[in-house]
């Protein structure tokens, strides 16, 4: 953990060498872009709808689409990129904690019915990305899963079973690809909350 801080620290002024201090999210990232797996993911601003800024510095998000093989024009790119790694490398408060807590705190692996673990970034053998693509996927093959028709696109929204205390996993999707994934304490808030249709949770 300690060894995340100190990168995510070290982006704001060298992102490339914060990158390869982590030889597993530099592994990750070129095993990911060599399988294709970004292919997956939609687009993402990486300006966050709760705190109305970046919560990237503009080095961080164009070494890592660099590494990923794919062009990106600030401040929009690869949600995989931004939400799977950018994340990982987020300094910027918000409501909710760090951005990379999903990937940390256990919480959303429980969410997902997965071992305890599951969604560590350097957790072995697949990629965070493959992992994380994989249980949103999973998620977003829900039956109860609500659709949602606008501007001549198509997002899903999937809520997963809840946990005792109420929580569950949330996972999002635009045109068929993976935005976002992430826990909720209040689903029934979420859905309550899903009246007209638009783009969410910081889709592009």
């Amino acid at each position: 953990m300690q060894t995340l801080d100190a990168a995510a620290h070290l982006a704001v002024s060298d992102p490339a060498s914060a990158i390869d201090s982590l030889p597993w999210l530099a592994a990750a990232l070129a095993d990911d872009r060599t399988a294709g797996r970004f292919d997956a993911w939609g687009r993402s601003t990486v300006i966050d709808e709760n705190v109305g800024a970046a919560v990237l510095p503009r080095g961080v998000f164009d070494e890592l689409h660099e590494r990923a093989g794919l062009a990106a024009e600030w401040p929009i790119g690869n949600a995989g990129v931004l939400h799977v790694y950018g994340y990982l490398l987020s300094t910027t408060p918000t409501p909710y904690g760090l951005k990379r807590e999903r990937w940390l705190s256990g919480e959303l692996e429980r969410a997902c019915g997965l071992e305890t673990g599951a969604l560590l970034p350097w957790a072995p053998p697949e990629t965070l990305l493959s992992r994380a693509t994989a249980a949103a996927s999973t998620l977003l093959a829900r039956a109860d899963a609500v659709t949602e028709e606008f501007g001549g696109r198509t997002a899903r929204i999937a809520l997963g079973a809840p946990l005792p205390d109420g929580g569950a996993a949330l996972a999002y999707a635009v045109d068929g690809r993976i935005v976002t994934m992430f826990p909720v304490a209040d689903p029934g808030g979420v859905r309550a909350g899903l009246g007209a249709p638009r783009l969410r949770w910081n889709a592009a």
